[in-house]
């Protein structure tokens, strides 16, 4: 599995997780929020399985 996520697309990626996972417990606490578990769970280990398949790869060196 080789890291295909660069630094700036994970940095997206976890904070708009962490955003989307916040509305669950403030906001309108709807159980939609936990739908930023993914963008979370990709940014932090810094692969994609869509960008997998797509052939993308915002990673400057694929490691």
């Amino acid at each position: 599995m080789t890291k295909n996520v660069g630094p700036v697309d994970r940095g997206v990626r976890i904070v708009v997780g962490l955003i989307l996972v916040a509305l669950v417990f403030v906001g309108p606490q709807t159980p939609w929020g936990w739908i930023g578990l993914i963008p979370l769970i990709t940014g932090l280990i810094g692969w994609c399985p869509a960008y997998g398949i797509f052939g993308i790869n915002t990673c400057k060196s694929a490691s």
